[in-house]
């Protein structure tokens, strides 16, 4: 008897669960849509949740690379030091080229440094603007610069020495180039040009002023440094004129300011400094090659002797230089009406 009313009660349990089961499922079923809607809004959460988490560590990082950009040019001077590199090696590479320190700009990046400046010329007595140019580093790495130029007979943008205006007397290339006195005859007489001259012998820097006279002016002389006479075979790579200018500069951020030192002691220390750093100088001058590890002890030992030299004035002073025997090559380079 008790053994069958045990039987009737476990039935009755498992009869209760089935139905509380069944009535659970019935009144918790989720329709097909509304699941589909409940997975599409739990990707959307998480879609959201990773874009902040990614926003948040964006707003973490880029503050950081900015300050960490900012201390790796900032710390030891690298910024200034690459600036120095840039200007001076324009000044020793670029023959009648200045330009105004307090005028570049620098905009930094995450680890990139880019300058931005515009360059000089002086012709007759006034400075025109040459060109806009402006350097990209990574770190402190250059790239090659960019130069919009606003001459109307620019130097080629890869200077070398079958290019440039400015020949060696012994050197196998000036003696096949001809002159442009016809293009100076036929100039007006109310104009100022500059024009590059080429010697037919080595002098000091002092002694091509003497022979031109004071009514025109000397602005940048090219130094013999023992390979402009050699031919391009013979030297083994090509190299273009490095040179200082003559007139000192009386601006105060100019090197060539007269205030310490001369002009042929600027010159050198600047050789010695870019000598340091002569990868990143190449890549900024126009030269294929500097070779300053070489110059400059040749220089050292034989002295500041000049072949070449850029020169500016009245149109009428410049063709009397015409009977001038120290010239065996004249190349105009740029006009202006006078001023």
């Amino acid at each position: 008897m008790d053994k069958e009313q045990n039987q009737q009660d476990e039935e009755l349990y498992h009869s209760f669960l089935n139905e509380s089961m069944q009535d659970y499922e019935k009144s918790h079923k989720v329709p097909e849509t509304q699941q589909k809607r409940l997975l599409k809004a739990g990707r959307n959460h998480a879609l959201q949740t990773n874009i902040m988490i990614s926003l948040a560590v964006l707003l973490l990082i880029v503050p950081i690379l900015t300050l960490s950009s900012y201390l790796y040019y900032a710390i030891g001077g690298k910024a200034n030091h690459l600036i120095d590199i840039t200007t001076k090696t324009i000044y020793v590479t670029e023959p009648n080229m200045s330009l105004e320190e307090m005028e570049v700009e620098e905009d930094i990046g995450f680890f990139t440094m880019d300058l931005y400046f515009d360059v000089f010329k002086r012709i007759g007595k006034e400075d025109y603007k040459a060109g806009e140019y402006s350097f990209s580093f990574a770190l402190d790495n250059p790239n090659f610069p960019e130069r919009d130029m606003k001459l109307e007979r620019p130097l080629p943008i890869r200077g070398d020495m079958e290019t440039n205006k400015l020949f060696h007397p012994g050197g196998p290339y000036g003696k096949t180039v001809g002159s442009d006195w016809d293009i100076l005859d036929h100039l007006p007489d109310g104009t100022v040009g500059e024009i590059y001259l080429s010697l037919n012998q080595l002098m000091k820097p002092g002694e091509i002023e003497k022979q031109l006279g004071e009514n025109v002016e000397v602005r940048w002389v090219a130094v013999y440094t023992g390979i402009e006479d050699k031919s391009l075979y013979d030297a083994g790579y090509s190299v273009a004129p490095i040179g200082y200018p003559l007139q000192v500069d009386t601006t105060t951020w100019s090197p060539f300011n007269g205030r310490q030192k001369s002009n042929e002691e600027v010159f050198l220390d600047i050789l010695h400094f870019l000598a340091k750093d002569e990868k990143t100088a190449e890549r900024i001058s126009q030269a294929r090659s500097l070779v300053l590890k070489e110059r400059i002890p040749f220089i050292e030992e034989n002295g500041i002797q000049v072949y070449g030299a850029v020169v500016t004035g009245p149109t009428p002073e410049l063709r009397k230089l015409k009977e001038n025997k120290q010239i065996s090559v004249m190349k105009v380079g740029e006009v202006k009406l006078w001023n």
